[in-house]
């Protein structure tokens, strides 16, 4: 049973991109943001409700609620960025740069925490790098908006690297902390930090523009969110990390298979190859 939990989790997982573009066509990313965190705050709440480790909140030091923070910070930098680059970009080419996260943490671990990387590591991060180089090379076009085809690549690479600073951060500093309590908390900062960022912006008459077909879609991104976080969470209870984690990890190919269902992006072979090697490279890392 566990198994389909974890790709359940897959599944949920690999339509939040997809759900997610339909919903910010013409929504403000910002706006879309602060939206969609209020339904993934219910939902790791909920998390936190079902496994009863609310009452250790107070055990939480100054330190670590500091760290919790910054946690909550770079993963609402990610996200805006993530949203950002779903809007103007292809999603079979952002979403393999948003998993460069995985190597990327290699590096950092590698440079603050002086974590030694193994050759087989290595190897498997150089084949996740080759895999996302053949995805998202493309010949030179000319074209007008040049400025927005190479946009988005920008936002892709910034969503990746502050992913990539959630996992430092969760390391350094909320490693005493119960997981899905960090969680919760972490949701709230962002929550706090995007609804801010909408104010801040003078955004918030752009919730009654929105489109309310598109706002639909954003809270069913947020949803789906919500019901992976809930799968992968119940098949770690039931089955073994070192396979539910690889199986969490193919939730790229949900992606690639609904964004050509749904808008007809295809894959060409030098793409196709691209995947294969993205997706062998991320489940040998995460069975290491």
């Amino acid at each position: 049973m566990w198994l389909l939990y974890a790709a359940g989790a897959a599944f949920f997982s690999g339509i939040t991109a997809i759900l997610a573009k339909c919903g910010i066509r013409k929504t403000d990313t910002t706006v879309a943001t602060a939206v969609r965190t209020v339904v993934v705050l219910l939902f790791s709440w909920e998390i936190v409700w079902i496994v009863g480790s609310g009452s250790k909140i107070s055990e939480i030091t100054g330190k670590t609620f500091m760290f919790l923070i910054l946690l909550g910070a770079a993963t609402g930098a990610s996200w805006l960025c993530y949203f950002r680059a779903l809007q103007i970009g292809d999603i079979n080419k952002v979403v393999p740069i948003d998993k460069s996260s995985t190597v990327l943490t290699i590096i950092l671990a590698l440079i603050f925490l002086g974590e030694g990387v193994s050759i087989p590591k290595a190897v498997a991060a150089a084949v996740i790098a080759v895999g996302i180089f053949l995805m998202i090379e493309q010949k030179e076009v000319k074209d007008d908006k040049k400025d927005i085809k190479t946009g988005w690549m920008l936002y892709a690479a910034g969503s990746a690297f502050f992913a990539s600073l959630t996992a430092i951060f969760g390391k350094i500093g909320i490693s005493e902390v119960e997981s899905n309590l960090g969680t919760a908390i972490r949701t709230a900062v962002v929550l706090v930090l995007a609804w801010g960022m909408v104010f801040v912006t003078g955004k918030q008459q752009e919730i009654k523009r929105s489109d309310r077909k598109e706002l639909f879609f954003i809270c069913l991104s947020g949803i789906a969110t919500g019901v992976s976080w809930l799968c992968y969470y119940r098949a770690l209870q039931e089955g073994p990390a070192s396979v539910v984690a690889p199986v969490d990890k193919l939730s790229v190919l949900v992606t690639v298979v609904f964004s050509y269902l749904v808008f007809g992006e295809k894959l060409k072979r030098k793409e196709l190859t691209g995947l294969i090697l993205l997706t062998a490279g991320t489940v040998a890392l995460a069975i290491m």
